[in-house]
């Protein structure tokens, strides 16, 4: 029996055998504990985003803050109606586009309210933000930003999302622009009404196309409104 430090080999490789398995088990809870944080400070960003914009449209008769850019990545950040500037002041921050000339736009990792922690660099953009408005509501293309007494069902209507960094607007889709379920497949989503909720991708339709279900929706619901966002 071959004896090391007073332990035969076979004791010798169990001891190891065990100590692997324990590390493994480790540093998989260790992984799912900050999947969970980065989770739970996720919807803690939406949440205050949904707060900000309860107190936007007490203060705006009732009018949402506009979308910003559609399709395309944001480029244009200077429209103080876009609500990466409008929604910013009730934050108690200065406005996106403040930030931005003052060369303090939030990067990838920052501990922003822009920011969601799991939010990965998969392209370069200008702007890094991760959350998008509903890309049905407030468009740039009517006449003026959707009102909440024109919005059917707020508790089902989807306000902001985890959206790719650099879009400033989102909805499930199969375009580059598409609502992200980065958080071990399911994507966190406030609603009109401020309260937040985590959904499947597959159930929202996330690198698909607009899946619409009973308890999130996405477009307006309002009559005439057939607008359709491409790739």
């Amino acid at each position: 029996m071959n004896l090391i430090g007073g332990f035969s080999l076979l004791e010798m490789l169990s001891v190891l055998a065990v100590t692997g398995i324990l590390a493994t088990m480790v540093t998989a809870n260790v992984g799912r504990g900050l999947e969970k944080a980065d989770t739970a400070k996720c919807c803690g960003n939406l949440r205050e985003w949904g707060m900000a914009l309860q107190n936007y449209m007490q203060d705006s008769g009732g009018f949402l803050p506009r979308r910003g850019q559609g399709v395309q990545p944001v480029s244009l950040v200077s429209r103080p109606e876009d609500w990466f500037n409008s929604l910013s002041p009730y934050l108690e921050m200065p406005a996106y586009n403040d930030l931005y000339l003052a060369g303090k736009a939030p990067k990838p990792g920052d501990r922003s309210v822009f920011v969601c922690p799991a939010a990965k660099v998969t392209n370069t953009y200008t702007h890094f933000i991760t959350y998008g408005m509903n890309m049905y509501l407030s468009r740039w293309d009517q006449s003026e930003p959707s009102r909440i007494v024109q919005l059917p069902s707020p508790s089902t209507l989807a306000f902001m999302a985890d959206s790719p960094g650099g879009y400033a607007s989102t909805v499930p889709s199969s375009g580059g622009y598409s609502v992200m379920a980065r958080h071990g497949g399911c994507a966190n989503v406030v609603f009109v009404d401020g309260h937040v909720g985590a959904f499947a991708g597959d159930y929202l339709g996330c690198g698909k196309g607009d899946n619409t279900q009973p308890d999130v929706h996405w477009q307006t619901g309002i009559a005439g409104d057939t607008w359709k966002p491409t790739p």
